[in-house]
């Protein structure tokens, strides 16, 4: 049984146990710059300029491979719990790949909460993979450190969607993770008793912990764009406004949609006494509103005072929990090692759908090829007492549809 409610934002990350406040973390990297015309007196060679060029290209390598790199990757490479470090061993944030510098310190400062952003970041990807299972981009993962490889570089609708489902993943694992007690610097939900419960209803039980796990994750995920300097109004900043904006519209479809739950108490199911508390949505449904936003996301660009506008002003302005992109998503139906487009041939197809899972669209007009394949379900099932279920196999030749 389930009780609406309606809660202010948390604001900053302070715990009982933990008094640092993670709000008032801040790590700037400042590197000098050197160039020639610094050096007074002293005339460049040219293997002196040959050096520093190498150098700048280097410099600039490393920064793209940085950028292609995700805290994503952590869903793809097991973290080892905090119980599981031997001693002796590199610690385990130097270890991990795809951290930002920010990251990498909130690593260290919160490094049993790894394994639980890697949890997120699983049930992020597996949501979205499901979301899209029927579109001909279906969040197919390609590596273990970019994790969705070129595509995610394009401000396209999928990556907000991508970028929002996996903040919400990780607003999911930390909340659970309190509550189950896995955390030291979180317990149980404080969130205060709702005005509209009854007033012979019981506030207590243990919930989720969805104040912490929004926070956490904010400080988390937000990291990486906070860190980027980039010059007001450029494509770049633009880029980074439009992942905050996706990021926090996923940790809030979490926050907004957890909800009271209850559970009765007494005599033969009399429900003379019932108990209550704060309880996550499953995160399908977060998965269904967020595709919903995807659906209906607004199309921004960057004005040269830094901030995002509507490409079209006919539209109502995004709120706070809304999908915003700022570039045309690239064309999903051939590869294209430049975008990142993987294509639709070799992907099963309904012939007789007039959706996009249907061979039509699914294989943009190229025809599909058409072959058997047998099918083993069980069938049959009887109940035996007690206490079994005995099944017999079936097999089925069935006809499947792949596009050309």
């Amino acid at each position: 049984m389930t009780q609406s409610t309606c809660r202010p934002l948390p604001e900053s990350l302070e715990t009982q146990n933990c008094r640092t406040s993670m709000g008032a973390l801040s790590w700037k990297l400042s590197v000098p710059r050197v160039f020639p015309g610094h050096w007074r007196g002293v005339r460049p060679t040219m293997p002196g300029l040959l050096l520093l060029f190498t150098a700048a290209l280097l410099s600039s390598w490393a920064q793209l491979l940085a950028e292609a790199n995700s805290w994503w990757s952590l869903a793809m490479n097991p973290v080892q719990r905090p119980e599981m470090f031997i001693i002796g061993a590199q610690p385990v944030c130097s270890q991990l790949p795809g951290l930002s510098p920010g990251q990498r310190k909130l690593c260290q400062l919160y490094q049993e909460h790894m394994a639980y952003i890697g949890e997120g970041a699983k049930t992020g990807i597996k949501e979205c993979q499901h979301q899209f299972r029927q579109r001909r981009w279906n969040c197919s993962t390609v590596d273990n450190t970019s994790v969705f490889g070129r595509v995610m570089q394009i401000g396209s609708r999928e990556t907000a969607f991508t970028y929002a489902v996996s903040a919400a993943g990780v607003v999911n694992a930390i909340s659970r993770a309190c509550r189950e007690g896995e955390l030291s610097t979180c317990g149980c939900s404080r969130t205060a008793r709702p005005k509209d419960l009854p007033r012979d209803w019981l506030w207590g039980g243990c919930g989720d912990n969805v104040e912490y796990g929004y926070r956490f994750a904010k400080e988390f995920v937000d990291a990486r764009e906070r860190e980027k300097n980039f010059a007001k109004g450029s494509e770049e900043q633009g880029r980074v406004l439009m992942n905050l904006q996706n990021n926090e519209a996923g940790r809030r479809a979490v926050y907004k949609m957890a909800d009271v739950a209850c559970k009765c108490h007494g005599v033969s199911g009399s429900c003379s006494l019932k108990t209550c508390w704060l309880q996550l949505a499953e995160f399908r449904k977060v998965g269904d509103q967020l595709k919903e936003k995807y659906d209906s996301a607004a199309a921004m660009r960057i004005t040269r005072k830094g901030k995002l506008e509507l490409v079209n002003s006919r539209f109502n302005q995004p709120t706070p929990e809304d999908l915003v992109y700022v570039d045309p998503s690239p064309d999903y139906c051939l590869r294209n090692e430049t975008t990142g487009s993987l294509g639709t041939q070799g992907r099963l197809c309904n012939k007789t759908s007039e959706g996009m899972d249907g061979c039509e669209l699914m294989c943009c007009g190229r025809g599909y090829d058409q072959f058997k394949s047998v099918q083993v379900e069980r069938c049959h099932c009887k109940f035996h007492w007690c206490c079994f279920v005995k099944c017999k196999k079936c097999t089925e030749i069935v006809d499947q549809y792949v596009c050309k």
